[in-house]
C-alpha cells in the first residue's frame, strides 16, 4: 500500500508540473487547440491506440498457447488492458510482469509457466523497440530528419540501455553455467556487505528464474517462425502508437511526414524508457516538445502532446483500473 501511495503522489506530482510548466505561458491557445482537434481524427488515434492493445494481446495469446492450448484471446485482451495500470502506476514499468504472471495463473497456466510467457513477451517486445530504435538512428543519419544534437546524450543512453537489456537476455539464456556462477558470486558478495539476508534461498529462487527463463528461451529460439512473427507484430504494434501524434497533427491541420513522425516517436521512447518516474513522466514529454517543436511553433506543440499523453498513457491507467475494479466487484 506504501509503494502505491508513493507511486500515485509520484504521478499527481509529475503530472501537475507536466500541466503547469505546458501552460503556464499561453493557456487559451492550448485549450483553443486542443478544442479544434478534428474529431475524426481524434476516433482514429484511439483506434490505433485499440489496434495496438489487440497486437499485445495477440502477441500474449500465440505464447500462451504452447503452454496451454485452450487459452483465450478475451482473457489475453482484459490482461493487457489491467497490465496498463500497473505498468503506469511503478517506475520503469516494473509492476507490469508480475501482473501479468499473476493474471496468466488465474487462467489455470502454472506459475512457472506463466513467467516463461512473460518474459518471452518481454524479449520479443524490447527486441522490436530496439529495431525500431536502430532504425530511427540510421534514418536520421542518412536523411537527417531532424538535429537531435539537444537530446543526443539521451537518444544514445536510451539506446544503449534497452540494448544491454537484450544483451543480458540472450546472455543469460546462452551461457547457462556461466551467468550462474557469476549470479551467485554477485550473491555471496551482496551477503558479506550485509544487503541482503538468506543467501542460500536467494540462490534457489535465482535457480528456479533460470530454470524458467531458459525454458522460455529454449521454446523461443526453437520456433524461430514463430518468434519472428513475434517480434514483427510487437513492431507494428509500436509503429501503430508512434502513429498517433501524426493523426493528431493532422487533425488541426499540420503537415508532417509519417516517416518523420516514426522517427521522432521512437527517439521519444528511448528517452523515456530510463526516466524513473511512473510512465517516464516529465523525459516523454520534454522529448516530445523538443522534436516536434520543429514543426508546429507556440504552444500548440504543447496541446498536441498534453492530449497524445493523456490517449497513451493517462487514458490506459484510467482503463486499466476501471476494468480491474469491474472484475473485482464481479468477484
Amino acid at each position: 500500500m506504501k509503494k502505491k501511495i508513493i507511486s500515485f503522489v509520484l504521478i499527481v506530482l509529475a503530472a501537475s508540473l507536466v500541466l503547469y510548466f505546458s501552460l503556464k505561458d499561453d493557456y487559451d491557445t492550448i485549450v483553443k487547440t486542443i478544442f479544434s482537434i478534428n474529431k475524426i481524427w481524434l476516433i482514429v488515434a484511439f483506434i490505433l491506440l485499440f489496434s495496438y492493445y489487440v497486437l499485445r494481446a495477440i502477441c500474449i495469446e500465440i505464447i500462451a498457447r504452447k503452454f496451454k492450448s485452450d487459452y483465450k484471446f478475451k482473457n489475453a485482451l482484459r490482461m493487457v488492458l489491467e497490465t496498463n495500470f500497473f505498468h503506469a502506476i511503478t517506475p520503469f514499468a516494473s509492476g507490469g510482469q508480475p501482473y501479468e504472471i499473476y493474471s496468466l495463473n488465474k487462467t489455470g497456466i502454472k506459475v512457472a509457466d506463466s513467467i516463461s510467457i512473460s518474459i518471452g513477451n518481454f524479449i520479443t517486445y524490447q527486441i522490436a523497440l530496439v529495431l525500431l530504435g536502430l532504425i530511427a538512428i540510421i534514418s536520421n543519419l542518412l536523411f537527417n530528419i531532424i538535429e537531435a544534437s539537444l537530446l543526443k546524450g539521451l537518444i544514445i543512453l536510451g539506446f544503449i540501455i534497452n540494448f544491454l537489456v537484450i544483451l543480458i537476455l540472450l546472455w543469460i539464456s546462452i551461457a547457462k553455467k556461466t551467468e550462474k556462477n557469476i549470479l551467485y558470486i554477485m550473491i555471496d558478495i551482496c551477503g558479506k556487505l550485509k544487503l541482503i539476508k538468506n543467501i542460500e534461498k536467494k540462490k534457489e529462487k535465482l535457480h528456479t528464474y533460470l530454470s524458467d527463463f531458459t525454458k522460455c528461451s529454449e521454446l523461443l529460439f526453437q520456433d524461430k517462425k514463430n518468434m519472428f512473427c513475434l517480434i514483427m507484430y510487437h513492431l507494428i504494434s509500436l509503429i501503430l502508437l508512434y502513429l498517433i501524434p501524426f493523426v493528431l497533427f493532422v487533425g488541426i491541420g499540420i503537415n508532417i511526414k509519417l516517416s518523420d513522425v516514426i522517427v521522432i516517436m521512437s527517439y521519444v521512447m528511448l528517452i523515456g524508457s530510463f526516466v524513473p518516474i511512473p510512465g517516464g513522466t516529465g523525459g516523454l514529454e520534454y522529448g516530445f516538445v523538443a522534436f516536434f517543436s520543429k514543426y508546429i511553433v507556440g504552444s500548440r506543440v504543447n496541446a498536441i502532446m498534453l492530449v497524445w499523453r493523456f490517449i497513451t498513457y493517462y487514458f490506459g491507467l484510467i482503463l486499466g483500473s476501471i476494468i480491474l475494479n469491474i472484475k473485482k466487484e464481479s468477484k
